[in-house]
């Protein structure tokens, strides 16, 4: 007798990922792209510091390491967020908070980066947006509590 699954055999997981509404798994790659981005700038900053000619070279590395640390948290979100995690909405909240201010710093540099803060600014709010609505708090299990009677 063997242990294995017979490959249509479906599990508790996939069922669960399954049910999700679109607005969370949404949220969830927008998180995630940004996660994404994140680790690439920050791979991006240690090579250029590594290999190429900045000003200053520890300061390249350590803003490439920092900026790897911090694409943790919204790719940790992120997942979360795909397996329909209730803790995932707060880091998935805060990573977006924190993205508005960055945004507006883009903004302000002006040039190409006014087209960088816009489509952060944008994915930022409407990743709030996806979050907060009613369908993405029920599917995590977010809500009003019944009153005791």
């Amino acid at each position: 007798m063997s242990n294995k699954q017979p490959p249509h055999a479906v599990t508790p997981a996939a069922t669960e990922t399954a049910a999700l509404p679109g607005r969370l798994t949404a949220a969830a790659a927008l998180t995630a792209l940004e996660g994404l981005a994140l680790a690439g700038l920050g791979v991006y900053m240690l090579f250029v510091g590594i290999a190429g000619d900045p000003d200053s070279p520890q300061q390249a590395e350590t803003g490439g390491v920092t900026l790897l640390v911090l694409a943790a948290l919204p790719l940790i979100a992120a997942r979360g967020l795909r397996l329909g995690r209730r803790w995932s909405r707060g880091p998935a909240l805060i990573t977006q908070l924190m993205a508005l201010p960055v945004a507006w710093t883009l903004y302000t540099t002006g040039g190409a980066m006014i087209a960088a803060a816009a489509a952060l600014a944008v994915a930022a709010v409407a990743v709030v947006a996806l979050l907060v609505n009613p369908t993405a708090t029920e599917a995590l299990g977010i809500g009003p509590r019944e009153e005791a009677r």
